[in-house]
């Protein structure tokens, strides 16, 4: 329930979005009609990347999912990085491309699937330098302002949705 209500928090307060809106062509356009207007901040530091971290391994083993998790800074450079044991390797790229992603456009990764999944012109997403249209990327954001991001793999996208949001819930 608590990652629930931070998804909530998240969407609605740092991009002026609304998690109840449909997933189809009118998310896609609010979502990506304009910048998000959250500031950025300094980077993230190491010891708040292993605590982000920490929260979000926490939730994947309560689950026994199996999960990668990645955190970057601001510009998308990874800062922290775990492997869950048996996680596939796979996970490894897609974890830092998701936290990447997030950070550099400021946005959780969600929207971008979100926007492909509603077709027409949400598909030009698909060609997006940087962009992994992929749940599981969610920004970190402190004091008001992005400090970096978390990105994770290894589960279905809403697994690893659930579990990036923990691990931004982390932070708090």
């Amino acid at each position: 329930m608590k990652i629930k209500k931070l998804r909530t928090i998240v969407a609605t307060a740092a991009f002026g979005l609304s998690i109840g809106l449909s997933t189809g062509s009118a998310l896609a356009q609010a979502s990506f009609a304009a910048p998000p207007q959250i500031p950025y901040g300094a980077p993230i530091s190491t010891e708040a990347a292993k605590k982000a971290a920490a929260a979000a391994i926490a939730e994947a083993q309560k689950n026994k999912w199996k999960m990668a998790v990645a955190i970057v800074d601001t510009g998308g450079h990874l800062i922290y990085f775990e492997r869950m044991q048996d996680t596939q390797t796979g996970s490894v790229d897609l974890a830092i491309e998701k936290a990447r992603t997030s950070a550099l456009f400021r946005r959780p990764t969600k929207l971008f699937q979100d926007a492909v999944a509603g077709g027409g012109e949400g598909l030009r997403l698909l060609r997006l330098t940087g962009a992994i249209p992929i749940d599981g990327g969610i920004p970190l954001i402190q004091d008001g302002k992005l400090v970096g991001a978390v990105g994770v793999s290894g589960g279905s996208g809403d697994q690893d949705g659930h579990t990036a949001m923990a691990g931004a819930a982390g932070l708090k």
